[in-house]
């Protein structure tokens, strides 16, 4: 007998309620289904189910192999529709969220090419450096740049990223190169701020995360502001390497605290939590995956 449907029939008699309910919906005898369940006991050598002629009832051993039918089935399902649906056009409207400076530079030149390879799809963009609430705003799917933390959130990681201190060689040259964390009380730091205060810098120390309010003469609550002004020799600036990296590599700034430089600022596409993914969302965060992937993405860039 079929060990699939052996399986698919003991999840059935379970979400139904009876043996009987089970076999009127596959239109068969109840004497069927029983048998399938004795052939899935035998196999197995255990008993999942307390059978009488009024109700049925879960082993312990028949609890636990419930949950990894249910999630083996589902798992199915899942493959099931990923593989219709990759024949299928995806179409319809994307609302899309992204921070705004790595949105400019790293997401909305892609999406030219994006919407050449998916005629049917219009998207709109909003560029904010916010946490958005994607279900309360409608949004399909907003980039982000952080540990995940929400649970109620899934993320899949589109790139790597890390947060380095950058200065213009000029600059270094003048006040010289930070050695340790203490040195950056005697630098000027270029300092985002937000609503008045001012966000402080994430170094990892002895292994375990420090965040440090640093002190300078300029701050900016826009991080291109901040990105200008260190090339232009004004202090040390916090910022990511999705930003820098191609001028550290030409030597317009570099790095310095590399040893210290903490963990947890990858670049990931977030979306609500849910079974079936549709296709529209599945292929913009494909199309993203793909492109920061490039060898040569972030060195051209």
């Amino acid at each position: 007998m079929d060990q699939f449907k052996q399986i698919s029939t003991f999840v059935d008699v379970i979400a139904k309620g009876s043996l009987s309910a089970a076999a009127r919906a596959e239109g068969i005898a109840p004497a069927m289904i029983g048998r399938r369940l004795d052939a899935l006991e035998e196999r197995l050598g255990v008993k999942l189910l307390q059978r009488s002629t009024r109700k049925i009832a879960l082993t312990d051993e028949g609890t636990a192999f419930l949950e990894d039918c249910q999630r083996i089935l589902a798992d199915l399902e899942d493959a099931e529709s990923a593989v219709s649906e990759r024949s299928a056009r995806a179409s319809g409207h994307l609302a899309i969220s992204a921070p705004a400076g790595f949105g400019r530079w790293h997401v909305a030149p892609l999406i030219p090419s994006f919407l050449a390879e998916h005629r049917a799809l219009s998207l709109t963009l909003s560029l904010n450096d916010r946490v958005v609430d994607l279900l309360g705003e409608g949004i399909d799917v907003a980039i982000r740049i952080a540990a995940l933390t929400d649970s109620n959130m899934v993320g899949i990681k589109l790139a790597d990223n890390q947060r380095v201190v950058v200065a213009a060689p000029d600059y270094i040259k003048r006040h010289g190169t930070p050695q340790t964390l203490a040195d950056l009380a005697k630098h000027n730091c270029l300092a985002i701020s937000s609503d008045g205060s001012q966000r402080g810098w994430t170094f990892r120390q002895s292994g375990k995360n420090v965040t440090l309010k640093v002190a300078g003469n300029m701050e900016c609550n826009d991080g291109e502001v901040l990105h200008h002004w260190a090339l232009a020799g004004k202090g040390l600036a916090w910022r990511s390497m999705w930003e820098v990296g191609s001028e550290i590599e030409t030597g317009k700034l570099v790095s310095v605290l590399d040893e210290y430089a903490a963990p947890g600022n990858d670049v990931y596409a977030v979306f609500a939590q849910r079974r079936h993914l549709p296709l529209r969302i599945r292929a913009f965060v494909d199309f993203l995956r793909r492109a920061y992937a490039r060898p040569d993405y972030w060195r051209r860039t």
